[in-house]
């Protein structure tokens, strides 16, 4: 469930960042977090594999995968937050 949830969230953040480049606008935090969804999405497709070559499956839909999955679009959107936080003040320090 976590990897529905990664990818969920990537394919989000890179809907928001080709909006934003088609607009012209800074998105530095839009783009980090979305690599950090990919990067992520990426090591649960490999785990997944493993699983099947293990002879498990691909997604676990299991009750502690969903609150990971949970957990790790939270702590993404956190650092989401954070760094758009820091972009504004960067931006208001230089007007």
């Amino acid at each position: 469930m976590c990897e529905i949830m990664t990818v969920a969230a990537a394919v989000v953040f890179t809907f928001i960042f080709a909006v934003q480049k088609k607009n012209r606008h800074n998105g530095k935090p839009v783009f980090t977090t979305m690599l950090m969804f990919w990067g992520a999405a990426l090591m649960w497709a490999v785990d997944g594999i493993a699983s099947v070559i293990g002879g498990d499956s691909f997604f676990d839909i299991s009750r502690e995968d969903t609150i990971l999955g949970f957990i790790i679009v939270s702590f993404g959107l956190v650092v989401f937050a954070l760094l758009s936080l820091l972009e504004n003040r960067k931006a208001k320090a230089r007007a």
